[in-house]
């Protein structure tokens, strides 16, 4: 895979999922994000621009079109198996560093030569952890890994069950039956033997949808660290089960207009994680130790 068609391909997933891009859409801006040259940019930009995906307005300037994908299923580039593997075991190792307090930089030449991979290859992972949270870039020092703290994860349930609350409020008017239904498909607690389904995605619906974009900047921001070490743990049957039963338990709520009745079912989801939460942090804690 390129670094021309990774950017494209991850431009096109973000504004699939987002409506819209966490940097501006200038050549430059880009070129910081993903950690590369104008070039693969430039190139990037010009096949999106013939895709329609981006315009390029009577000024110069560039808009993102995120309705023409809407619908759309995405066909990422093909992706060398060995580099889907390396992917997983940078992540894996980045999530140990987290969870040791480990705060040495991650450099990309001695990656590379620890994994026996290309800088190119390493750069791309290294972007990708960057949009999930997990490192940040520091000029001229490397990459940082996010350090794990207990009590911030407790804090940020704090600060999330306040804001999900109101972008909960605030999205009313934009949900629609259909697409309810289709989130109550999603998330079914099973029965017996059988194993539940569990939709992850489910609290970007009212986001996404609040109008708020100092509510979607918060959980731009910060969601994406704690959702990676969250679903990087083993999650139980008994907890995926109670999981998905709460999840329904609000879309059946807002099927019926019953807002009272959803905030409550969502305040209580929300501070069940913390059970799940501690249960999480002993499982990766023993992982780092084995």
């Amino acid at each position: 895979m390129t670094i021309t068609e990774f950017i494209k391909s991850d431009v096109k997933a973000v504004l699939q999922a987002e409506g819209r891009l966490p940097y501006k859409l200038t050549l430059g801006a880009m070129s910081e994000h993903y950690k590369v040259s104008l070039t693969p940019v430039r190139h990037a930009v010009d096949e999106l621009v013939d895709e329609g995906v981006i315009r390029r307005k009577d000024n110069g300037r560039l808009e993102a079109q995120p309705e023409v994908l809407k619908g759309v299923v995405l066909e990422p580039p093909k992706e060398d198996a060995t580099d889907r593997k390396l992917y997983d075991i940078i992540r894996q190792d980045v999530i140990t560093r987290s969870l040791k307090q480990d705060t040495e930089y991650l450099r990309e030449q001695a990656t590379a030569e620890q994994y026996g991979a290309g800088r190119t290859v390493v750069r791309q992972i290294f972007s990708r952890l960057a949009g999930a949270g997990l490192i940040e870039h520091v000029p001229r020092c490397g990459w940082r890994v996010h350090p794990f703290s207990e009590q911030d994860m407790h804090d940020y349930l704090d600060i999330r069950e306040i804001l999900e609350l109101k972008a909960l409020d605030l999205a009313r008017g934009h949900f629609t039956d259909d697409e309810l239904e289709k989130l109550l498909k999603a998330n079914k607690p099973a029965r017996g033997n059988a194993k539940s389904e569990l939709d992850l995605d489910l609290h970007d619906y009212w986001i996404e949808r609040c109008g708020n974009r100092y509510i979607s900047e918060f959980f731009k921001r910060y969601s994406p660290f704690y959702n990676a070490l969250f679903n990087y743990a083993v999650i139980d049957e008994k907890v995926k089960r109670e999981m998905a039963r709460e999840h329904c338990e609000i879309v059946e709520c807002l099927l019926v207009k019953d807002w009272k009745g959803a905030r409550k079912a969502l305040s209580l989801h929300i501070r069940d994680q913390r059970e799940a939460v501690s249960r999480m942090i002993e499982y990766l804690q023993q992982k780092t130790r084995a």
